[in-house]
């Protein structure tokens, strides 16, 4: 999950983390069109899954969230670190 520079929430899925997060920031082409318009974007939150099944369904589950659930999870997971 990256927070935009306009202080929303994106989600989405991939392999390499830290290179879809560079393409979010600085590549037209490969950039998700919501992200295009909100840089810079900063990686906020993530989950390792162990297939693209499961990464698929979690990006699910958490799109369904509302803001609140999002904030909290990106709370907790930074107090873990």
């Amino acid at each position: 999950m990256v927070r935009c520079a306009d202080g929303s929430l994106y989600t989405g899925i991939a392999r390499d983390v830290a290179r879809r997060v560079a393409e979010h920031n600085s590549n037209d082409e490969l950039a998700a069109n919501y992200t295009r318009a909100r840089r810079p974007v900063v990686l906020v939150y993530q989950e390792k899954q162990d297939t693209r099944s499961t990464a698929s369904k979690r990006e699910y589950a958490i799109k369904q969230m509302g803001r609140k659930e999002k904030v909290a999870l990106i709370a907790a997971a930074s107090v873990q670190l």
